[in-house]
């Protein structure tokens, strides 16, 4: 289970928003493990005065919030920042040095999920041990 946040410049993130969801969408399915079915992304289009671009950054400073249920090895989380970068510079034409990914992890019982605690479910998820 993961939740996605995207937040970036709204003149930079509205026209991509279908193409970052599918960049999400892949390296979260084939890096983390999640299940193709599970597609949770929300975009904050903002203005310039909303989401100032620190400096040595362009206009196209992005920035990705993960929020999953803990127990990925750090392995894959570097794995996953890795193909996250990569895809957005060749898919998206946003460069690394544009991008700033954070992974949040939450146990399953502090989630609740359609109802009941994310550790009560049967939700399709992997764990490496």
């Amino acid at each position: 289970m993961a939740q996605f946040k995207v937040y970036g410049r709204d003149h930079v993130l509205r026209p991509l928003r279908a193409q970052l969801s599918d960049v999400l969408h892949g390296a979260a399915v084939d890096v983390l493990g999640l299940s193709a079915a599970e597609r949770f992304h929300r975009f904050f289009p903002m203005s310039a005065e909303d989401f100032p671009t620190p400096e040595g950054r362009s206009e196209d400073y992005t920035v990705v919030e993960v929020l999953v249920f803990s127990g990925r090895t750090v392995a894959t989380k570097k794995a996953f920042f890795r193909r996250l970068c990569a895809d957005f510079a060749e898919r998206l034409g946003i460069e690394p040095v544009d991008l700033e990914i954070t992974v949040v992890e939450t146990p399953r019982h502090d989630w609740g999920v359609r109802g009941r605690a994310g550790d009560e479910r049967d939700l399709p998820y992997r764990v490496e041990r």
